[in-house]
């Protein structure tokens, strides 16, 4: 198992409605950070903290059952600066003046 990043403690968004996951593991594939393990057929949160915000539990979640504020976190900040459309980080969730998102 390689060592997860942890972000800032307390402030990930992410929520999983364990009952009703269906034990699919697709948020397991997806998870760039490991955050999921299996438990007794169905996914639980093992390291919230670890949670970069990236969406994509809750985008390829067949039952709809996480929920997290993605963009919200440091890793658009990163994604966008790896990809030169800006470099600014931003761990906030309130807008710039002027409007537009932190990032």
């Amino acid at each position: 198992m390689r060592r997860r990043q942890l972000y800032l403690r307390g402030v990930a968004t992410l929520r999983l409605e364990q009952d009703g996951c269906m034990g699919c593991g697709m948020c397991l594939a997806v998870c760039p950070q490991e955050v999921f393990v299996m438990a007794h057929g169905k996914a639980r949160i093992s390291e919230q903290d670890a949670c970069m915000e990236c969406g994509a539990c809750m985008m390829n979640c067949p039952a709809g059952v996480i929920w997290v504020q993605s963009g919200v976190g440091c890793a658009q900040a990163v994604f966008h600066a790896m990809l030169g459309r800006g470099s600014e980080a931003c761990c906030a969730i309130e807008e710039k003046p002027g409007g537009g998102s932190c990032c």
